[in-house]
């Protein structure tokens, strides 16, 4: 694999919470939540983050994303060390960096409709000329994520968890990223609504050829849409390597833990295409 292969990387990061420098004295010891961390996502690829509660992966991902400072290590993207870049160096490249957030109620403005939280950023970043055209877009992709075109005179709080979520997934690629992180995103929708929202996502990387990061603590959901897997355990990476390889041989016994603790006695890989088509034929 080229480096020319590889759109985000991170080399040792640290991150340290609450190490605050004092006007006249060495900064505070704080809380260490990230030791050294190794991540590689190549063009393309989607890359799952798993760890229990507290491991550290959120961190993580928004180290990537440059929304939390690093105490030591570097970033690059697309060729591009980032590690030090001011907000308004970063101003450009976040287009090209989208976050989907586990709650969508979170980053949705409750007083906007849902056609002006779509509309604004279009017209932001320069990819719509005008609002016409940037509802022709809207409009196409409201049926790539199977939204009725009526919510868009519609609040938030109007909408369903999964149709909040699919609105998520939209803004996000509206705006033609190359990178995309999903943080816990299914975690609170029912087992259909989830395999609709997985569902669209793997169809929207393969189809915007985009790289994404997904970040969960459930092991089945990783193997359904990743190809790659790290597992974290206490802010350090304990296990990386091809999600098949993983789960059939784990070499780290914390990942062995992890699968032990899944409900099922195997992980079944089926349950994503299942699941999607019996939510369809309800009209979920």
């Amino acid at each position: 694999m080229s480096q020319s292969d590889i759109l985000l990387s991170a080399k040792g990061i640290d991150v340290t919470y609450g190490a605050k420098r004092h006007l006249f004295g060495p900064p505070g010891v704080g809380i260490k939540a990230l030791h050294s961390v190794d991540i590689e996502i190549r063009r393309g690829e989607t890359v799952g983050i798993v760890g229990e509660s507290g491991s550290g992966k959120t961190t993580l991902g928004r180290a990537l994303l440059r929304l939390i400072d690093l105490s030591t290590g570097t970033i690059h993207f697309d060729g591009k060390d980032i590690t030090h870049m001011s907000d308004t160096e970063m101003r450009p490249l976040r287009r090209r960096m989208q976050m989907i957030f586990q709650d969508p109620m979170a980053s949705l403005n409750p007083r906007h409709t849902i056609r002006r939280i779509l509309v604004e950023p279009l017209l932001l970043h320069g990819l719509a000329t005008d609002r016409q055209a940037a509802e022709r877009r809207i409009d196409a992709i409201l049926d790539r994520v199977t939204l009725p075109h009526a919510c868009l005179d519609r609040n938030p709080h109007e909408l369903s968890g999964g149709q909040r979520q699919r609105i998520g997934i939209a803004r996000a690629a509206l705006l033609e990223p190359d990178f995309v992180l999903a943080d816990e995103i299914v975690s609170g929708l029912d087992v259909s609504t989830q395999a609709q929202v997985l569902n669209l996502l793997k169809e929207l990387s393969r189809d915007l050829g985009l790289s994404m990061a997904f970040i969960s603590h459930d092991l089945s959901v990783i193997r359904a849409v990743c190809d790659r897997v790290y597992v974290m355990r206490q802010g350090r990476v304990v296990e990386e390597g091809d999600c098949e390889r993983v789960f059939a041989a784990p070499a780290a016994s914390y990942t062995r833990m992890l699968l032990d603790a899944i409900p099922l006695p195997e992980i079944d890989p089926k349950w994503l295409g299942r699941e999607s088509l019996m939510a369809e034929a309800s009209g979920a």
